[in-house]
């Protein structure tokens, strides 16, 4: 045990004060960037993919996702489904400890019982904490959570809801120990104790956050080793582009996630492939994101001042859908990394995501014939349509412009602020408006929810007013459906509704891009864009 302190010790000291040349030497430290900061480590709060990262590696919830996107068991050994539906009965694993800390009797970190989730899943409910992940919760029965014994949680719903276990992987509903937030207060963001394979130990805001192994994690490899095989993760926050790709280059950081201007041309080829100056020296993983980009038409004629807008009419919008070149639209603008939404609102990643409906394809002929059919031939008589949009995805925008000039479409573009622009698409103020769709959880039916009439913004994610009766009543059967095949029939079903509609235009299914050292072993990806590291090993170059 005093082995294992020095141990740490020594990596901790130089995590913290080496230098960055320094800092390659060491073996065994995960070394990654984060532009945009981390503002805290209270998983309550873990709402965007900066905070669930960090927040992944030193947490763990009752279930967990495996990469291909598969619930497992995590604390929860097993649990039982039962009242059709209704209630979840979780028996927990007896060997799982909160990290060692000076709120614990001697410092070892206690065992963890039922009664902590009770406390750490009703706290994010609770209206005083703030949390913004108090929404997964909803549809739990009033004081529907509880410790039935030590080793045993019960959780009510109010209705069947298929997709719950895949909301309890969310980090929100990770475990701690009571005794840290009657200790810090709202002061644990920065004082974090959990279960997860790494510990916290070090956090100069701005400049780096060091966390390091824990030695008495739960998991196992299936050789039997102990998991973490890390001894550290350390988190710089610069927040240039170009100096964050720059150390990675020089192998001073150990990957890279995504792609932007500072890096795009340099990485990968035009047709999305790793560049030839860096095959055998970097990795290159790629796989489909539970992203959906698109644009969204609002519906409610209520809220549209001039009721002769063509986004009105079911044709004109088809013609829209019809009228542009996707897969140019990628392979000129996004180097092909993505995929051409060509089949509805569900991405590609997802069980439910399937080719086989008829949808939008390039089609010049058909969107001359549908602007004939809805009286506008040529485009004539038909009044400019607004997009609004971000400056960051201009380029798509005039892109559609441009190709729907054509048909005699007028597209004009108005670019607005990140913060302004989410509160109008919130408020229904856009007739036609940018979006994206980033799944919370590994389920079709976080897409479809989109479209259910009692979403309807502001009070739910419902920013096109999508309203129809037929689609509510296929939503709302697949809510009570057990059985995994029939439920994503429903689904396909509904995605073929909302594109015959023409609700939206869907514009790309995303796609995560990591590039990784090539002394990096173990790194996955997966459809979430979760970082997971606690099987990633590092080798000497």
């Amino acid at each position: 045990m005093y082995k294992n302190f020095i141990f740490f010790f020594f990596i901790l000291l130089f995590c913290i004060s080496c230098s960055n040349d320094d800092q390659n030497l060491i073996p065994n430290v995960f070394r990654y960037n984060e532009s945009k900061g981390i503002s805290t480590l209270d998983p309550a709060f873990a709402k965007s993919q900066v905070l669930i990262w960090p927040t992944n590696q030193i947490y763990n919830g009752l279930v967990q996702m495996d990469s291909e996107l598969n619930i497992n068991p995590c604390i929860a050994k097993n649990w039982e489904i039962k009242n059709t539906g209704l209630t979840y009965i979780f028996t927990l694993r007896k060997d799982v400890y909160f990290h060692n800390s000076s709120i614990f009797d001697k410092g070892k970190g206690r065992k963890v019982n039922a009664s902590d989730f009770e406390f750490s899943l009703n706290r994010v409910i609770n209206p005083k904490t703030a949390s913004p992940g108090a929404w997964i919760f909803n549809n739990v029965a009033d004081n529907g959570i509880k410790a039935i014994n030590d080793s045993t949680l019960q959780i009510n719903l109010r209705n069947p809801f298929p997709a719950f276990l895949g909301l309890l992987t969310m980090q929100y509903c990770s475990v701690i120990p009571k005794e840290a937030v009657e200790k810090y207060g709202t002061d644990f963001r920065r004082n974090p104790i959990g279960t997860g394979p790494f510990q916290f130990k070090y956090w100069k805001e701005g400049e780096k956050l060091v966390l390091v192994k824990n030695p008495n994690y739960f998991e196992f490899d299936k050789a039997g080793s102990r998991l973490p095989y890390l001894d550290a993760v350390a988190i710089t926050f610069i927040n240039d582009k170009q100096s964050e790709f720059l150390e990675f280059l020089k192998g001073k950081s150990d990957f890279i996630s995504g792609l932007n201007a500072a890096n795009k041309d340099e990485l990968i080829t035009k047709n999305g492939n790793l560049s030839p100056k860096y095959v055998g020296k970097i990795n290159m993983l790629n796989q489909p994101y539970l992203n959906t980009e698109y644009l969204g038409f609002l519906l409610d004629t209520s809220k549209i001042e001039n009721k002769n807008s063509p986004v009105l009419n079911k044709k004109v919008r088809q013609a829209i859908n019809y009228g542009f070149d996707r897969k140019k639209m990628m392979k000129y603008l996004r180097h092909n990394i993505g995929y051409p939404a060509n089949y509805g609102f569900i991405p590609k990643g997802l069980p439910s995501y399937t080719e086989n409906i008829l949808a939008y394809n390039y089609n010049p002929d058909k969107t001359r014939e549908l602007l004939i059919e809805a009286g506008h031939p040529g485009g004539e008589g038909l009044d400019p349509i607004t997009i609004t949009t971000t400056s960051d995805y201009l380029d798509l925008c005039e892109y559609i412009q441009q190709q729907l000039s054509v048909f005699g479409i007028e597209i004009l573009i108005d670019i607005n602020t990140g913060a302004t622009f989410r509160d109008m698409v919130a408020n229904s103020k856009l007739e036609f408006f940018r979006g994206s769709w980033i799944a919370d959880y590994p389920d079709a039916e976080n897409y479809l929810a989109l479209f259910y009439s009692k979403n309807h913004s502001p009070n739910g994610p419902n920013y096109t007013q999508y309203n129809n009766l037929n689609y509510d009543k296929l939503y709302e059967k697949a809510m009570i459906v057990s059985n995994d095949s029939i439920r994503f029939c429903l689904y396909r079903e509904m995605n073929q509704m909302i594109t015959d509609d023409a609700a939206i235009v869907p514009l790309y299914y995303d796609e995560v891009i990591r590039f990784v050292n090539k002394n990096i072993e173990g790194f996955e990806s997966n459809p979430m864009n979760l970082l997971n590291l606690k099987k990633v090993k590092k080798n000497l170059l």
